[in-house]
């Protein structure tokens, strides 16, 4: 109540002031006139003291009284003239007064909109330890877990199932097989069973010890983030550091911690990762896309301008498939994107392509929910590009993305 009253206060002292100004006088023409009045008067008198001494003749005498009723004339005139300005009339008076009771009222409702009455005044360093106090107190793992728990399994492939439910069966009696538990870890992670994935990875790091690398720890928070529907939980957090310290310039963990910056409200310190990120990184990178789609609304909340530069995306389609798909309708768009995708899986189907190519490929079956077909590409990849460990990582980042965007969906 107190902040309404001291506004109202103000508000009618603004008003009444611009109302009082609207009404003075335009000029100060009139005052001026009227002293200059007074002195060309007092000229006057003076030249007839001029004659009456015989300092001025009578000829010089009467040249000056010419000039000077001229100038009384012109300064009577001013005074008349500037005493008839004095103001609007009554009528142009309550047109400013409405106005200014218009603004008034529009300022009033556009604050109840979208401002805060009552709230107390929050300093940065205030709005710093409160977000750092939620942060310390956020959900854990397994809680985060269990929310998301009700989330629609995506569809599965009944041969992947079927050698994954064999591996279950063989790590049973071999517990303490690393290779076994990573390959069981990916096929979890792949048939979209994160919480498996990374508990899976959890025995595999425990059991190499110090020999764990960088990448483990990273799969490992990432499989965690799945399992807990994006969320970046503590226990998540902690393996990114790991893995980070280890792999400073890995992609997925940089872009997994500047997500949880964002998340966590501190776009201050989520920008400056991700855009280094973005400069290190290819175009075709899975984490590029993301990073786009949120980098501009993170700069805003940061307060910081950024190279428009940044947002722009891969080339998309050309500019007469963009402008066939005007007028159509959602689902012919729909349709039409759907065959754009079905066109790139048949060119790499009979004519081959680029690691980049295939990437790109799951990651656009991914957008589509298409897991199932995103998992059949991932595979193929697998046995076109066995000698190329570099594809296959960045394949196997690609699809990772394409099923968490498929399950998120």
């Amino acid at each position: 109540m107190a902040f309404w009253i001291a506004a109202g206060f103000i508000c009618l002292v603004v008003a009444a002031l611009v109302v009082l100004a609207a009404r003075r006088p335009p000029s100060d023409e009139a005052p001026a006139a009227a002293y200059d009045l007074k002195v060309y008067r007092d000229q006057l008198r003076e030249l007839e003291r001029d004659v009456a001494r015989g300092t001025l003749s009578e000829a010089e005498a009467t040249r000056a009284r010419t000039e000077v009723s001229r100038r009384i004339l012109d300064a009577d005139r001013a005074l008349t003239e500037g005493t008839a300005r004095t103001g609007p009339s009554p009528a142009g008076t309550a047109l400013i007064a409405g106005a200014v009771a218009l603004t008034v009222a529009g300022a009033i409702w556009v604050y109840t909109q979208i401002g805060a009455p009552g709230y107390p005044d929050l300093p940065l360093m205030e709005r710093v330890a409160a977000i750092e106090e939620m942060r310390e107190n956020r959900p854990s793992q397994d809680l985060a877990e269990e929310q998301a728990a009700d989330r629609p399994a995506p569809p599965v492939d009944p041969e992947r199932l079927a050698m994954v439910e064999q591996l279950r069966t063989v790590m049973e009696r071999r517990p303490d097989d690393t290779t076994g538990l990573e390959l069981l870890a990916a096929n979890e992670a792949m048939l979209g069973n994160f919480r498996a994935a990374r508990l899976a990875q959890e025995r595999l790091i425990a059991l190499l010890g110090s020999e764990a690398t960088g990448r483990h720890h990273i799969d490992h928070a990432e499989m965690m983030i799945l399992a807990a529907g994006g969320y970046v939980s503590p226990e998540a957090e902690a393996a990114l550091r790991v893995g980070l310290e280890r792999e400073p310039r890995d992609g997925t963990g940089r872009f997994y911690a500047g997500e949880m910056y964002a998340q966590q409200g501190r776009p201050d310190r989520a920008l400056p990762i991700w855009l280094s990120l973005l400069q290190d990184s290819r175009p075709d990178a899975p984490w590029v896309p993301p990073i786009r789609a949120q980098i501009a609304d993170i700069a805003f909340a940061a307060g910081v301008e950024i190279d428009p530069a940044l947002l722009d995306g891969p080339r998309g389609p050309s500019a007469a498939e963009m402008e066939a798909m005007d007028g159509l309708s959602a689902d012919q768009q729909q349709a039409m994107i759907e065959s754009m995708v079905e066109g790139l899986a048949n060119r790499l189907a009979t004519d081959g392509g680029t690691p980049e190519d295939w990437a790109q490929l799951i990651t656009a079956y991914g957008v589509l929910g298409r897991s199932n077909a995103a998992q059949i590409v991932h595979d193929d990849a697998q046995v076109v590009f066995a000698d190329f460990p570099d594809a296959l990582e960045m394949i196997d980042a690609a699809f990772r993305a394409a099923m968490a965007q498929a399950g998120s969906q």
